[in-house]
Formats: C-alpha cells, sequence, structure tokens
C-alpha cells in the first residue's frame, strides 16, 4: 500500500510519500514548497490573500505529485500558522474547493501524541518513559508516555518563528532587553508543563522537528548526509552554548554555521533558547534526535487504525457551519491530562 501525506507549517508545504511494508511507512518521494506563510499574516495572525492562492497552488501540486507516484489523495493537514489564523476557515474552504484536497487543521495536543508516537516507534520500547518535545514555527509540543500514546500532552505558543516576531525583530542581532523577556516569557509558558516533566522522571528525553535538528548539527551531530540511522543527540550544556553564539550574530552569519539554513537563521535564536531552557526546567541534560515527527506519526496512525481514523479527523478538523460559534477541532487520539493531574 502507499500512502502520502502533505502538511502545511510556517516555512513549507511539505509532501512525504511513502510505501507501508510490515506496518511501516518506508520514504519513497519526498517534495517541498517554500511559502513562508509565518511571514506573510498580519498582526492578528490573518493570512494574506497572495499566501493563501500560493498555499492553494502548492497543495495542488502536492496532490498532481502524489497521483503521478500512484498514491491516493494525501492526508493534508495544516500547523499552528493556518490554526490560529483568524481567517482559518475561509483558507481551508479555499483549498479543497482549489485542489479537491479536504485539509483539516489538528489541535496542537494532538499533534504532540502523534510525534509521540512516532518517537515511540523509531526509538521503541528499549527509551522506556519517553518525553517529546517538538518546536514548530508557531508552537512547541510535549508529551510524556509509557506507552504507544502519551498519557500527558501539551502545546504552547513557544514556536520558533512567533517568538522571533515578538520579541527579536527590533534589532538584529537583538539586544539584552529582549533576549531577557524573550527568556521570561518561554520560562512563564513552561512552568507548569516542565514540572510534569520533573515529576514523570523519563527515562528517555527525545526532540524533532527541523529546529532542533539543525540545532543539534550546530552542537556537533553528524550531518544529514550520514542518514538517518546515525545516532544522534543534544546536550543541554552544548545547546547554551549555541545559544550564546547565535545570540552575537545577526541572521546573516548566523546562516553560515555548520547545520543552519538561512530560511531558519532568523529564527535559529529563539528555537536555541526555547530548546535550552525547556531542557534546563524539565531537568533533562540530553535529548536523542528523532528523525520521525509528525508526518510519520499520521502515517503510523492511518496504517495501525484505519482510514476510517483519518476520515473522523479531518470531518472533525474542518471549518464549522457559518452559524457556528467556534470551529470544531479534531478527534483527539486519547484524553489528554493536563498539567495539574
Amino acid at each position: 500500500m502507499r500512502v502520502s501525506v502533505v502538511d502545511a507549517g510556517s516555512n513549507t508545504v511539505r509532501l512525504v510519500i511513502a510505501d507501508v511494508e510490515g506496518g511501516v511507512p518506508l520514504p519513497v518521494h519526498t517534495v517541498k514548497w517554500k511559502l513562508r506563510l509565518s511571514e506573510q499574516v498580519g498582526p492578528d495572525g490573518t493570512i494574506a490573500e497572495e499566501a493563501v492562492e500560493r498555499l492553494v497552488t502548492a497543495v495542488a501540486e502536492a496532490g498532481d505529485t502524489a497521483l503521478r507516484w500512484k498514491a491516493p489523495g494525501p492526508l493534508a493537514f495544516a500547523t499552528a500558522v493556518v490554526r490560529g489564523a483568524p481567517n482559518r476557515a475561509e483558507v481551508l474552504e479555499r483549498v479543497v474547493a482549489g485542489t479537491g484536497i479536504r485539509m483539516c487543521t489538528l489541535p496542537g495536543e494532538t499533534e504532540a501524541e502523534l510525534t509521540f508516537l512516532a518517537a515511540r516507534r523509531w526509538l521503541g520500547w528499549k527509551a522506556g518513559p519517553l518525553a517529546l518535545l517538538d518546536i514548530g514555527g508557531g508552537s512547541l509540543e510535549v508529551a510524556f508516555g509509557r506507552g504507544r500514546l502519551p498519557d500527558f500532552a501539551a502545546s504552547l505558543p513557544l514556536g520558533a518563528n512567533r517568538l522571533t516576531r515578538e520579541y527579536l525583530d527590533l534589532q538584529d542581532p537583538p539586544g539584552a532587553d529582549e533576549l531577557r523577556e524573550l527568556r521570561r516569557r518561554i520560562r512563564h509558558e513552561l512552568r507548569d508543563v516542565a514540572a510534569r516533566i520533573r515529576w514523570e522522571s523519563p527515562r528517555t528525553a527525545a526532540v524533532s522537528s527541523r529546529t532542533f535538528q539543525q540545532l543539534a548539527r550546530l552542537c556537533g551531530a553528524a550531518p544529514g548526509r550520514f542518514g538517518p540511522f546515525e545516532p544522534r543527540a543534544l546536550r543541554r550544556g552544548d545547546l547554551r552554548a549555541a545559544a550564546h553564539t547565535l545570540a552575537t550574530l545577526p541572521a546573516a552569519e548566523r546562516a553560515q554555521l555548520p547545520g543552519i539554513s538561512a530560511p531558519r537563521a532568523a529564527q535559529s535564536l529563539a528555537g536555541a533558547v526555547v530548546g535550552h531552557t525547556a531542557l534546563k526546567l524539565m531537568g533533562l541534560r540530553r535529548a536523542v534526535i528523532c528523525p520521525w515527527a509528525i508526518r510519520e506519526g499520521i502515517l503510523l496512525r492511518y496504517i495501525e487504525d484505519g482510514a476510517d481514523w483519518w476520515t473522523r479527523t479531518t470531518e472533525a478538523g474542518l471549518p464549522a457551519a457559518p452559524s457556528s460559534a467556534a470551529p470544531s477541532s479534531a478527534v483527539p487520539l486519547r484524553s489528554v491530562v493536563g498539567p495539574s493531574a
């Protein structure tokens, strides 16, 4: 069986096509379109008309690519940049009208649970009680669990791109006051979630996302050309030093550092500060880099629980009728225990 998934994130629209062999999604083809949606939103988060048109075009091209590779219509979703937009309903309606592909949004907690599932499958049961962190452009997902799915999942407004816009855009490189305010915000948002992770005492901490992968490379991890099975880890002390280095450089010079790509150079500092602060508050000195994340989590859930699961999720994550007071949200994978539990 061949399956495809497409997601619209803060920076790119990415298509992954995979074959299912023995319950494992094996990659066949990947494509990405650089849209940088987060740079085309208004002060209130509204996605601009031109950006919506480019999103529709990218999703249509993803659908055509999937068909050429003999994959069914993609499982399509959008992350925080669309989920939090006031014109979210219009954006999703424009996508389905222009492409025939039903794109949904997922609650942040559901994104955390799916990413946790991917990390569990990649690391295996030997990882034991597992903590998972994933930094996106708009949010930070955190999860903890001892089984296949997490016992606890949370999504916090601590995405690298979001924090860069809110705290670090005044000067390049930012001043000491901006960094101080950024750290204060991160500590405030993380307080309860970090306390829960410390209390759980995970045996293994895993981090995923392109942001963490680039920061790990900056801190000395093996480059991507060594392949996904090369062990990679990120140490808290190294990340602290990396954050200090990034803070002294303008974005253009950060892009010259190992692992830091030009499109993510501006937000790399915020990502490093979030990552270091989270590991410190959670009492984690080291985290392994997991190459699988939410896309693989969706593929795994689709494989393991069937197409009906995605149908229900898509229907629940589509915009509510105009008369509804609020948009509906996706069906959660399981009940989520809050930080105060």
